[in-house]
Formats: C-alpha cells, structure tokens, sequence
C-alpha cells in the first residue's frame, strides 16, 4: 500500500540556489521599505540572472515553449525578479510583517466556501505558479488546520519561520522521508487536518501522462490516490498577485470520489479532472509567464503514450 502513494526517496537534503548570505539579506531586506528596496532588488536581479546560468538556461526554455520564440535576455530578468518578489512577500508573511491577504475569485467560490465552511479534512493541490505557495497559510487564517506536503530543503529558514507562525494550524511532511509518508498523512487526516501539496514536480512514484504546454507530460498524480485511498474530497487552487501585496485565488471544481463506484472508474474520473484542472493552469500560464516559478526542466514528455 506504501507503494502506491510514497514518494521516491531522495539521497540527501538538496539546497535552494543562490548565496549562501542570502537569506540574511533578504530577511533585512523585507522589513525596509519599498523605495528603499526595489533598486536594490532591480540591481540585485541582474547578479542573480549573471550568476545562475542553469536557472537562466531554464528560464528561457520555459518562455520559448510558451511564446514560440527564444526569450530575451529582459525577459528572463522579469521572470527572476517576480520570483524574486514573491521570496520577499513569503517572508514578510512568515516573520508577522504582513498577513496572507486572500480575495476569492468568483468563479467556483460558492464550492470552495462551502468545503471551507464545513470543516471536512481535505486534500488542497496547487502548483509553483505565483502565491499558490502562500494558500496553505491563508487557508490557516480561515481556521483550517493544514499538514503542508513539501521536500525539506538545508537553507530554507522561511519555512521554518511559517512554521513558527502559523504553528497552531500549519504543520509540515517532508517527502525526504518516504518510509514515514502514508503513515504521517493518514495520522494527520485522523486528527481532523487537511492535506495541501503542489503537484507539478516529480518527487512523487505515481505519475500520469497529462496535456500541458503543447504537448503530453508527466505530472505527479498521488493526490488523487490519496483522496480514493483516504475518501476525501480534492480542491485545486491558484494564487495570482493581485496588484496590492495580496493574493487573487482561483479555486478549481472540486474533485470527489463516488464510493459507488471502481476504484479504477473514480480514477477515469480523476483524471479527467486533473486534465481539467492543467488546462485552466495552462491559460494562467499563458496570461502571467513570469509567475510561473519552476527554474528546473519542464515536465518530460511522453512521446507514446496518450492522457486517459
């Protein structure tokens, strides 16, 4: 059963790029105020896009799949400095500088309220697109209580300080730890708490063939082995910036499993809605390219076999 839905065992703990100072940096930074800081960050940006060339390699790889031409050198700078931004706005959120300010989109509210409202623990997906990083949080200032799925980096203190804020509702599983992963999601579904995991990078051992940028990629597809293994509901969502330091969330249909149903029928249903679910990211992709914060390889095509 661990199988099915473990992820894959990494060797050891990887780190996130950059220097060494630069969390100290940033942690000064964010608490100075914006004419202050965004030349320094503008300037800062242009070290950043000289000294990574792998990430810049992507960066332009990444905006030739999605405009159909090579990116200019600007361009990428964009792409660094709105991922740049948003490190500063998870900081602010995590020391207590700011809140995780929420706006409900309109479209597919009345659903996501209605989970919200009714305390079901719940499997919350995402993506590395803009703030969708920021809505396990959010979704603790609505009285959630939320183990948060991620690959626990060596550098990575803004995570630790989420924690510490958010202690009394947000909680982490690390997926560098396989052999304790099922057995740490279902204690958390048993005490009454919600699941939230991104699902566009491949640390996880089931993975399924989906339509995405032009063409059929591998997507990790474990939230939905969860949701038919633990018979909870799957609500997808997308945090765009909003043009005021907030969050504009984008909620998905939600996704439930019919226990009258297969177990191999609930699964034709889930993946119909993940393919539905990656279509909607796709034309967010397309508005807002430089929100999209994966600075490694696309998802790997699958050039024989075909999305179910």
């Amino acid at each position: 059963m661990v199988a099915h839905v473990a992820m894959t065992l990494l060797p050891k703990l990887p780190r996130n790029p950059g220097p060494l100072w630069g969390f100290r940096f940033l942690l000064w930074i964010q608490r100075r105020p914006r004419w202050f800081v965004r030349p320094l960050l503008k300037a800062g940006t242009w070290v950043a896009v000289a000294l990574m060339p792998v990430q810049r390699a992507h960066s332009r790889a990444f905006f030739a799949c999605v405009r159909g031409r090579p990116a200019t050198l600007l361009e990428v700078w964009r792409h660094f400095f709105c991922y740049l931004e948003f490190l500063i706005l998870r900081l602010q959120v995590a020391t207590g500088v700011v809140p995780a300010r929420c706006v409900l989109d309109r479209e597919n509210a009345a659903g996501f309220e209605a989970l919200i409202e009714s305390h079901e623990p719940a499997l919350f997906g995402t993506f590395h697109f803009g703030h969708s990083d920021l809505l396990g949080f959010a979704l603790a200032t609505r009285g959630r209580r939320v183990a948060m799925i991620r690959l626990r980096m060596s550098n990575a203190e803004d995570t630790e300080m989420l924690e510490r804020t958010f202690g009394s509702f947000v909680t982490f599983i690390w997926v560098n730890e396989p052999e304790k992963l099922l057995f740490a999601m279902k204690g958390a579904i048993e005490r009454g708490e919600s699941l939230a995991m991104q699902c566009d990078r491949l640390y996880s051992a089931k993975t399924e063939p989906f339509r995405f940028l032009g063409a059929t990629r591998l997507f990790p597809f474990t939230i939905y082995h969860l949701a038919i293994l633990f018979q909870r509901p799957v609500m997808f969502c997308f945090g765009v910036p909003d043009g005021g330091g907030g969050t504009r969330v984008y909620p998905a249909p939600l996704f439930r499993g019919d226990p009258a149903l297969s177990r191999e029928e609930n699964f034709v249903r889930a993946r119909v809605h993940f393919q539905e679910v990656l279509t909607r990211l796709e034309s967010l992709v397309r508005q807002h390219p430089t929100l999209w914060f994966n600075f490694i390889p696309l998802n790997p095509e699958v050039l024989t076999a075909q999305p179910s």
